[in-house]
């Protein structure tokens, strides 16, 4: 059997010196009454023969509806307890969670009923300070909000200009 392979986008946005990620909390039946470690990057299987940033940008939209727009920073990938390799990009962005639209699943429930319902893939979205993301997201994909607080660090000494050496005077 081959691993299952996922990709998703972590949608983030900065609010002062600090980042927020958007999180998208599971629909259905299973998920309804559980938080901390149950929230997700919107992320989906990747295809046949197909692009892993492609499937991880049709993922997104049909997940939440909103768009994704370059530039895309590779978080890298992880691998959650069931196996599944996730890969991740994250992307700067601001969605309002009120108009999310999520793609639906149908399943039987309760168990064993012979009735079939709908549910939203994705239930609510919802944007997290770093920290807490680590808390509210599932285990296995913490890892891209390491990641993600890494690279912003990096981008933020990168734009600060370096200090004057000591003694030296400005140019003219």
């Amino acid at each position: 059997m081959s691993t299952i392979r996922s990709a998703g986008l972590l949608m983030y946005r900065r609010r002062g010196a600090a980042a927020e990620v958007l999180l998208a909390h599971p629909g259905g039946p299973f998920w309804t009454r559980r938080d901390d470690a149950a929230w997700t990057l919107p992320k989906g299987e990747i295809g046949p023969q197909e692009d892993p940033l492609a499937a991880a940008r049709r993922e997104f939209g049909e997940e939440t509806g909103f768009d994704s727009t370059p530039p895309f920073v590779l978080l890298g990938e992880a691998r959650q307890k069931s196996g599944k390799r996730i890969t991740a990009w994250a992307f700067e962005g601001d969605a309002d969670p009120a108009r999310l639209v999520s793609n639906t699943f149908e399943l039987e429930w309760p168990p064993r009923s012979g009735r079939i319902q709908d549910f939203p893939e994705v239930d609510r979205v919802r944007w997290f300070g770093l920290d807490e993301a680590r808390r509210k997201l599932i285990a296995g994909q913490v890892p891209f909000i390491d990641s993600l607080e890494q690279w912003l660090a990096d981008a933020d000494r990168e734009a600060v200009p370096a200090p004057a050496a000591r003694g030296a005077s400005p140019s003219r």
